[in-house]
Parts: structure tokens; C-alpha cells; sequence
């Protein structure tokens, strides 16, 4: 589940009565926009026993995600596939994440065609041949956060989503690979936009990957999909991030709707998303996410 960026201004989405001690909480509505001000969360995996239990959360998302890609097919309503998802979180005695820290209409986010994110499971959305949907799966387990997400074409590919779907799934692989301790994170973001634009598409500049691990949303903030010159943050060895790629046919601003959820393109176009949790080593990053 992505965290969004205003222009000049780093928020996160945080639960107000949990994080109470740690934030400045202004009153806003849901999902609560709230400005980091005391102290920050950034998890450092520090021994065998928080690798182990990182492994297990992340496997569980890992699952959920890829099974809920497989029995997605046209007939089907969003909320049957999100309430699937939501069964096999619980067979692992995980706890959908969204739900729980922000009150999320469902349990993962389920975002269609021109959605760019946190698209809201309903009975009345079918889903039909063709159809680009997206599958954003973060959940809690034993006191961890993990969260993965990403796209695929519905059925039979009536539209030529697939080089979409692939340029954004090879697009993020490619990435993490360069990630290590040391390295710039605007050079990732770099690195994204500028694929992306080989590529023929544009990727959304307001949203971006973050930290994780004891929380959902941690520090680092604002892993963003292109090279912000006043980011001088590097990479750190051990740390735990989500890293996603947004990429968009049309848009490079994602807006909020009425819902307060849903966020669409700021031009239009079609919207894909992966994502992944890793652990950032010295070395090749550990992909907490890839199914075992």
C-alpha cells in the first residue's frame, strides 16, 4: 500500500489512536494525513529471530497475492476475489493491514484499468475479459508488516495491456537488483522513470514505496519512481522497504476521490503497479516477497 507525497510536503497514512505518541495528528478524515514531527520508525533487521518472522509475514502476502491472481477471471466480482484473498490471510493467521491500520472497505486493495491505487472491493464491479486490475496485498502477522502487490490482464488480453503489465514487472526486478547499502534512493527513482520512458510511458510522481517492518508505513518515506535532486538519502544495510513502480500510460499525478480511498490518474490512462519487501544487504537485496 503506497504512501503519497505532496508537493513540498512528506505525509504517511498512520492509525491516529496507535501512533498518537509518535506524530503530530491534525484532524483530517480518513485515511488521516498526519506530518511526521517526533520520531521516526525505521527497522533494522537485527537478528535471525526478525529475518525469520519478516519471512514468514512475507510469504504470506507472497501467497495470497499470487493465489488471488490465479482465480481472478471475468464473471467474478472484486469483492468474491477480495473476500478470497481475505480467507487465505487468515489461514495464516495474518491480518489484512489496510483493514486494520486504516480502516480500509476490504482486505487488499483491488484497483481497476484507470484506478492507480487503493481501489475499493465491491459486489457490483465484474470483472470482464480484458480488464487490467491490480492486487495490492499487505498484512501483519506476529507483530511484522509485509506488503507486495501487482498487475495483471484479466482473461484474454482484448486491449494490449500485457507490455504494460511486463514493462512495470521487469521494470521493478531490474531496480531492486541495484539496490544495496550505500546507494543513492533518488537513483533508484532515476533509474525507474527513466525505463519506464524508454518504455513509452510516464510513472506517478506522488506516490512511492516506503519502509516497513514493525509498522506498515515506516521510514524511509517517499521512495519515489524518479530522481528528486534534494533527496540525499542512501540506501541502509539491513533496513526493510517496499519498493513499487507506478507506471501510467497518461497520468503522473495520482488523485484522491470522494471515497477518500480510490486514488485515479490526474490525465487519465491506465495504471499498473508491483511491488515488493525486501531487506537491503551489502549485497543483492533479500526479496522477502518472492514465493517460496
Amino acid at each position: 500500500m503506497a504512501v503519497r507525497k505532496f508537493i513540498g510536503i512528506t505525509t504517511k497514512l498512520t492509525n491516529r489512536n496507535e501512533m498518537s505518541g509518535f506524530y503530530d495528528l491534525s484532524p483530517t478524515s480518513p485515511p488521516y494525513f498526519c506530518f511526521l514531527s517526533i520520531k521516526q520508525l525505521y527497522m533494522i533487521i537485527s537478528d535471525d529471530n526478525e529475518l525469520k518472522k519478516m519471512k514468514a509475514v512475507s510469504q504470506a502476502v507472497a501467497v495470497t497475492l499470487l493465489k488471488m491472481q490465479q482465480y481472478a477471471k471475468p464473471g467474478i466480482s472484486t469483492q468474491e476475489l477480495d473476500e478470497y484473498g481475505g480467507d487465505i490471510l487468515m489461514e495464516f493467521g495474518a491480518r489484512s493491514a489496510p483493514r486494520l491500520t486504516y480502516g480500509f472497505p476490504g482486505y487488499t486493495c483491488i484497483s481497476l484499468n484507470n484506478e492507480v491505487a487503493h481501489g475499493i472491493p465491491s459486489p457490483g464491479r465484474i470483472l470482464q475479459d480484458g480488464d487490467l486490475i491490480n492486487i495490492d496485498v499487505s498484512a501483519e502477522l506476529d507483530g511484522y508488516w509485509s506488503d507486495n502487490g501487482g498487475s495483471i490482464v484479466v482473461g484474454e488480453d482484448l486491449h494490449g495491456h500485457s507490455s504494460l503489465v511486463d514493462a512495470s514487472k521487469n521494470i521493478l526486478l531490474s531496480a531492486i537488483s541495484r539496490i544495496k547499502g550505500g546507494v543513492r534512493i533518488n537513483e533508484i527513482g532515476h533509474y525507474i522513470e527513466t525505463e519506464a520512458r524508454k518504455r513509452g510511458y510516464l510513472v506517478i510522481k506522488n506516490l512511492g514505496g516506503h519502509g516497513l517492518g514493525k509498522a506498515l508505513h515506516e521510514e524511509p518515506f517517499d521512495l519515489l519512481n524518479y530522481k528528486d535532486p534534494d533527496d540525499k538519502r542512501r540506501f541502509r544495510k539491513g533496513t526493510v522497504v517496499a519498493i513499487e513502480t507506478f507506471i501510467n500510460t497518461h497520468s503522473t499525478l495520482a488523485i484522491e476521490q470522494a471515497d477518500g480511498f480510490t486514488l485515479l490518474g490526474n490525465k487519465g490512462g491506465f495504471a499498473v503497479q508491483h511491488e515488493h519487501t525486501l531487506v537491503v544487504t551489502d549485497d543483492k537485496p533479500i526479496i522477502l516477497t518472492a514465493v517460496e
